[in-house]
C-alpha cells in the first residue's frame, strides 16, 4: 500500500532516478500493464497534457493505441488545458505524432478534443464541497465559501479515466500530476480559482517542488473523490533537457503520482551552492506567453539574492495572456499587495490573481503607506512592448537585443539558464527543509 494514501496499492513502476529507459523497454512495460488490464467493452477517456509539457506523448499514445487494440468500446482524447489556448490542428499534430487534422487516420477509432473551457456544456457539476471541509482541506485559509465542483463530461461519462503525463515540480500544488490533471486540467472555474489562490497564499517559493499532500492536492483529491470514473494513470519522469524517459508508473492516478513525486523530486531538483545576484532564465519556445512562460521565474526564485534581479529572456514572447486579459489590469505583485487590500481584489478572478503572485515572487505590502516592497527584481527581456511591460504589468523592461548572454555567462555573480521552466532550482542550505 501506498504511504501517502492508506489503502490505495502501489503502482507498479519502472526505472529511477538514475536510470535512462530505451523505448523498447517503455514499450514492452506499457503494453504489459496495459493487456493485463480490464479495458474490455468499457468507454475510455485518454486525458493528455498540451504543448506547454515537455514529454514523450506521442510515442506513449502509439502504445497505448496498441495497448488496447480493439478492447475499449470506445476511445476520447481529450487535451486537458486547464485554461491554456485551444491546440490547432498543427498543434495537435505535433503532440500526438500525426499529419496535421488526420488524428484518426493516424491512431484508428480513436477521437480527439480540445478540452473546451469556454463552452458552460463542457462541464458536469459533480456538487459542491462545503466552505467547512474547504477550511478543513486547506489549513484554515480559506473559510468562506462552498467549492462548485465542475469538470468535463468527458471523464464522468466514461468507465476508465487513463492520465498520461509527465511529472514535475509546480508551483501551485508542489508537484504535478495525478488528479491535476483532472483539476484544473479539465475543470471549471472555482475548483481553479480555489486551488491556485490557496497555492499563493501559501507561496510558491514554501511551496514549488513539495511532493507530499500538499493543501492544494487536497483540495484536487476531494474534487476527484467526486469523479465517478475509475482514475488511472501513466505517469511519466522526463530526463531534464532531453526526451528521454527515467521512470515509468502505471496504476491508480494518486498511486502513479506519488510514485513518480518521489522520483521527480531527485531529477527535476537542481541544488546549488550559493544565491546568485542576477539569473537569466532563457524560456524555450514551448511557451508562448507570459502565463505559461513565467515558469522560468518560478523554478529559479529560489536561488536569487535578497536585492538581487531575475531576467526572463524569451524574445519570441510578445503578450501578457490572451487568454487572461485581466492580468494587464492588475499588474504583478506579491501575495501580501493583494491581501492588505482584499476588498478591492476579491471580485476579480483568483486564478489571474494567484498567477500575479507567482511571478512576482515574495515581498511586503504596507496599507498604511501604499508601498509594495518586493524581495527580488523582475526583468522582463521579452517581445511584449515597455509600456506593457512597465505601466501593465508592473515590471523592469529590458531590449532583448542589449541582452548580452556571453558576458553574463562569464559573471561569477549572474547564472544563465538554458530552457529554463523545467528544472527546479533551490538552495543547497534548503535541501530537506520542504514540508513532505
Amino acid at each position: 500500500m501506498t504511504q501517502l494514501y492508506p489503502g490505495v496499492p502501489e503502482a507498479v513502476t519502472v526505472g529511477g532516478p538514475e536510470t535512462i529507459l530505451t523505448d523498447e523497454y517503455v514499450r514492452d512495460f506499457v503494453l504489459e500493464q496495459l493487456r493485463a488490464h480490464d479495458f474490455d467493452d468499457k468507454r475510455v477517456t485518454l486525458v493528455v497534457p498540451d504543448g506547454t509539457r515537455h514529454a514523450p506523448v506521442a510515442m506513449m499514445a502509439h502504445i497505448i493505441h496498441e495497448a488496447l487494440g480493439n478492447r475499449p468500446k470506445d476511445v476520447r482524447v481529450v487535451i486537458a488545458l486547464g485554461t491554456h489556448d485551444y491546440m490547432s490542428d498543427d498543434a495537435i499534430g505535433l503532440l500526438m505524432g500525426c499529419e496535421p487534422g488526420r488524428f484518426e487516420e493516424e491512431y484508428p477509432g480513436w477521437s480527439i478534443h480540445n478540452h473546451d473551457w469556454r463552452n458552460e456544456n463542457t462541464f458536469a457539476n459533480l456538487g459542491a464541497i462545503s466552505k467547512e471541509r474547504i477550511a478543513e482541506l486547506s489549513e484554515g485559509r480559506l473559510r468562506d465559501r462552498d467549492m462548485i465542483v465542475h469538470v468535463n463530461t468527458m471523464v464522468v461519462d466514461t468507465d476508465i479515466t487513463l492520465i498520461l503525463g509527465p511529472v514535475l515540480p509546480h508551483e501551485v500544488v508542489g508537484i504535478s500530476g495525478g488528479n491535476k490533471y483532472l483539476f484544473p486540467g479539465l475543470s471549471g472555474h472555482d475548483v481553479i480559482d480555489m486551488s491556485h489562490w490557496l497555492g499563493a497564499l501559501i507561496t510558491s517559493m514554501e511551496m514549488i517542488g513539495t511532493r507530499g499532500i500538499t493543501p492544494v492536492r487536497q483540495l484536487i483529491d476531494a474534487a476527484a473523490e467526486l469523479v465517478p470514473s475509475t482514475k488511472l494513470m501513466l505517469g511519466m519522469i522526463v530526463e531534464p533537457g532531453a526526451d528521454n524517459l527515467q521512470f515509468v508508473a502505471f496504476g491508480d492516478a494518486r498511486a502513479a503520482w506519488e510514485a513518480c513525486a518521489e522520483v521527480s523530486s531527485q531529477v527535476h531538483v537542481k541544488y546549488v551552492p550559493k544565491p546568485y545576484k542576477r539569473v537569466v532564465s532563457l524560456v524555450p519556445k514551448m511557451y508562448e506567453d507570459m502565463w505559461t512562460a513565467a515558469k522560468g521565474f518560478y523554478k529559479m526564485e529560489p536561488i536569487v539574492a535578497d536585492g538581487g534581479e531575475l531576467i526572463i529572456y524569451a524574445p519570441h514572447v510578445r503578450q501578457i495572456s490572451l487568454m487572461h486579459p485581466g492580468l494587464e489590469s492588475i499588474g504583478y505583485h506579491n501575495r501580501d499587495y493583494f491581501v492588505e487590500q482584499w476588498d478591492k481584489f476579491k471580485d476579480h478572478s483568483w486564478g489571474e490573481l494567484a498567477h500575479s503572485t507567482h511571478l512576482r515572487g515574495l515581498g511586503t505590502y504596507d496599507p498604511q503607506t501604499g508601498v509594495e516592497t518586493n524581495r527580488v527584481q523582475v526583468t522582463l527581456a521579452t517581445g511584449i512592448p515597455r509600456d506593457v511591460v512597465e505601466q501593465k504589468a508592473n515590471l523592469v523592461y529590458r531590449d532583448p537585443a542589449d541582452v548580452d548572454l556571453a558576458a553574463m555567462e562569464t559573471d561569477p555573480d549572474t547564472l544563465v539558464v538554458p530552457r529554463a521552466g523545467e528544472l527546479l532550482h533551490r538552495l543547497e542550505s534548503q535541501r530537506g527543509t520542504l514540508p513532505a
